[in-house]
């Protein structure tokens, strides 16, 4: 039975449902652990409006203790953050994670996090709505309810792949410039003609599950590192050079003009990635 805390939380999370599927089911499953910690801490009868600073301290103490990354403990406090929001209580917590004792997150490791799919790895996938959502994210480095909600219909403006249905609800344009992305798109539109390429007859949870069980048998753990692989070809197209973390000129390599006019093109593939901050970059192209 959900306690009291959890009932005004779901009432919460119904009246305001942002973000993407994913990130909706993700900021659940969070507060649910909040609620389930908050128990464990010894506030067992805890009422949603009395929420305070005491509490989400103790959550979060529990959490660096427990030896968590500090991006897991971003994202969940992140998603606390926006619980208190909700509730007109965003004063419980202080604007800077670094006076909850949160360090910043390293971004730079300059290693390789790639991932190629091959033609005979990609012809193992036998749904085509499936194989033609991993064409596009190695093509267009889409996330993975990106590749699947995308309405090609209405996404193709010519030069660009506008997407919309994405994680923060932050819209995109993705630049279209080779003709290998120009067919790829051609050959998928008769498949979904006004749809998506989730069909029609399935819903997105069983279309997951499918694409999750589509990795196993393609022998990849997870497909971000398409992602990866999309934002180094396109530093590569636009730099001229391997980024770093496939062995190209590191900062101390270059001179600040050069590292000016690199940092530019960070933000553009920031962008096309659907993140908004440069400084993201690091973890696709290593520094």
């Amino acid at each position: 039975m959900a306690t009291n805390f959890m009932f005004k939380v779901s009432q919460v999370l119904k009246r305001n449902p942002d973000g993407s599927h994913a990130t909706r089911a993700e900021r659940k499953k969070v507060l649910k652990l909040v609620d389930r910690n908050l128990s464990e801490l010894g506030f067992k009868k805890l009422a949603l409006h009395n929420l305070g600073p005491k509490h989400l301290n103790a959550v979060i103490g529990m959490w660096m203790a427990n030896g968590l990354s500090t991006g897991t403990i971003k994202n969940r406090v992140a998603h606390l953050r926006w619980l208190l929001e909700k509730i007109d209580k965003v004063g419980v917590l202080p604007k800077s994670n670094i006076s909850l004792g949160i360090p910043n997150r390293v971004y730079v490791t300059n290693q390789d996090k790639s991932r190629e799919l091959k033609e005979d790895q990609l012809s193992l996938i036998t749904d085509a709505h499936l194989q033609a959502s991993f064409r596009l994210q190695i093509t267009f480095g889409l996330r993975r309810e990106e590749s699947m909600k995308i309405c090609l219909k209405e996404a193709d403006k010519g030069t660009y792949l506008r997407v919309t249905k994405t994680k923060g609800a932050r819209q995109r344009d993705i630049p279209i410039i080779t003709t290998q992305q120009r067919e790829l798109l051609e050959q998928i539109k008769p498949l979904v003609g006004v749809g998506s390429l989730i069909p029609s007859d399935v819903s997105y949870k069983t279309q997951v599950g499918r694409y999750e069980q589509a990795c196993i048998k393609m022998g990849i753990d997870k497909a971000h590192g398409l992602r990866h692989a999309y934002a180094q070809k396109r530093y590569q197209q636009l730099v001229g050079l391997p980024c770093p973390a496939k062995g190209g000129p590191k900062r101390g390599d270059m001179t600040n003009e050069q590292y000016e006019t690199v940092k530019l093109i960070r933000t553009q593939i920031s962008e096309e990635l659907g993140h908004g901050r440069e400084e993201v970059t690091a973890v696709y192209l290593g520094r």
